[in-house]
């Protein structure tokens, strides 16, 4: 069954005999209402710790399993810089603890990592700008209140890193709920097509927006995001001559490259990684591809929960000598999988890919998936394409709240994109009935969330995880 195939089965309500897509929508929010007699809206808002609740360290290290060894001290060192940075390499524990709370399951093609920091603009293939989800490492069908839950708790954890108040924390986990609740309504009555077309573009965005100073701070990082293409962006900070030759600069211990790029028989299974690449490509990308030439791979460490995987970047130049660099990422079973099931797809890539392209609005050209030299899954992207990393930190109550809204409203959007929003719109209905039993969930595992932080730091003390403190990442 495909993954699309398990959405529309996934209705979770008795009642509904018929596939999903040949009930009237009045029928799927009907439905919907009714689930709040067996999971009321206010139980979505409860955080106990579960007797049985696994150690979070425990879980932590399990996931650790086919990382590089050597790079997990840097992994652990930015989890420990803060419950946030915790939160954000922690998708695997929150994926238990999500697990034995109330849900409706009702599925959605699910982003699985839903933190505020995998939001932000990026430029689509007609260059103009997007705001959408751009992570989507974790995606699997599943249900759809772990993303929203995940995502309202990042927004509390964000808001006590930058020094936030209490009302301001919690109000900013409303403001997403609220938005996530009224946005999905309006998806659920577009059409399909609209709803597959809708975006948050420039204009969309800036209706937000009533600060004038703010809108020009946007405009203008907007407007510098499309003049600039990230290859060429890269080119001098990334690449250097050496010897004649154009190749990575290593910049250790974030860059470098392996001893077994300098093998004989390194390029030739490259190649082969590549063939199988391409393979994955619509025939017009395998043509603009193919313009392209390969003449560097160094590793390249990212993120916090992704450390220790592989990733690596391609360098490739035109016969005119401009760059491209892809990114060739590992992808592994989706933390969800174990409480929500196996994924339809065999290899894990692909199904980065193909959930990327279910909910995303406009996704990487360059996007597809091979299998590297050991074997191991995986996807690639361009490096980066335009994208513009919201300034979180920056944040104070007011923009943390509007920031809010436009999550909110992207992972509706990206909900509803393919799958039935009527059943969570009838659920939702038109109260705060949800919105605050949000804030409450953020705030209770937020503080469950500086609990878990406090266990790795007295871990890393008692010197039973090694740590390694970067001083600019």
């Amino acid at each position: 069954m495909s993954n699309v195939a398990k959405l529309h089965a996934s209705a979770g309500v008795p009642e509904l005999r018929r596939p999903a897509h040949s009930v009237p929508a009045g029928e799927l929010m009907a439905a919907g209402k009714r689930l709040r007699d067996t999971v009321p809206r206010a139980s979505q808002g409860l955080w106990k710790r579960h007797k049985d609740r696994a150690d979070p360290l425990v879980i932590l290290q399990a996931s650790d399993a086919g990382r590089q060894v050597e790079l997990l001290p840097i992994r652990y060192g930015r989890m420990l810089q803060s419950p946030f940075t915790y939160y954000r390499g922690s998708a695997a524990v929150m994926a238990a603890d999500l697990a034995v709370l109330p849900t409706t399951n009702v599925h959605v093609q699910a982003c699985g990592d839903c933190h505020l920091l995998n939001f932000g603009g990026f430029a689509t293939p007609e260059r103009s700008i997007n705001f959408d989800i751009n992570d989507f490492d974790e995606t699997l069908p599943a249900p759809w209140e772990w993303d929203v839950k995940r995502l309202v708790a990042s927004f509390v954890l964000a808001a006590r890193s930058n020094g936030l108040s209490r009302s301001a924390e919690r109000g900013a986990a409303v403001a997403v709920a609220r938005s996530y609740r009224e946005r999905l309504r309006e998806v659920a009555e577009m059409s399909p097509l609209e709803a597959w077309y809708s975006r948050i573009g420039t204009e969309q965005f800036f209706a937000l927006i009533d600060d004038p100073d703010i809108r020009k701070r946007v405009l203008r990082r907007m407007k510098k995001a499309k003049e600039e293409r990230a290859s060429e962006l890269d080119f001098p900070k990334l690449a250097e001559m050496v010897g004649g030759q154009v190749q990575i600069k290593d910049q250790p211990p974030l860059i470098f490259h392996t001893e077994a790029s300098r093998a004989d028989g390194f390029r030739e299974m490259v190649d082969k990684a590549l063939a199988t690449y391409r393979e994955s490509l619509p025939d017009d990308r395998k043509a603009l591809l193919d313009r392209y030439r390969l003449v560097d791979v160094a590793m390249k460490v990212v993120g916090i929960g992704s450390v220790g995987r592989y990733c690596s970047i391609g360098l490739f130049m035109s016969s005119s000598n401009q760059p491209l660099f892809l990114q060739f990422k590992e992808a592994v079973a989706s933390v969800l999988e174990p409480y929500a099931g196996r994924s339809a797809y065999g290899h894990a890539g692909q199904r980065v890919v193909q959930g990327q392209r279910l909910i995303q609005s406009s996704s990487d050209i360059f996007l597809g998936w091979t299998n590297g030299l050991r074997g191991n899954d995986l996807y690639v992207r361009q490096l980066r394409d335009a994208k513009i990393k919201p300034l979180v930190e920056t944040f104070d109550r007011h923009m943390l709240v509007l920031y809010a809204k436009v999550c909110g409203w992207a992972l509706a959007r990206a909900h509803g994109r393919a799958s039935h929003p009527w059943l969570i719109t009838g659920y939702l209905g038109s109260s705060d009935a949800f919105d605050e039993a949000m804030g409450d969930f953020a705030v209770a595992y937020a503080d469950q969330t500086e609990r878990d932080h406090a266990a790795l730091k007295a871990a890393v003390s008692a010197g039973r995880i090694k740590v390694q403190i970067e001083d600019d990442r």
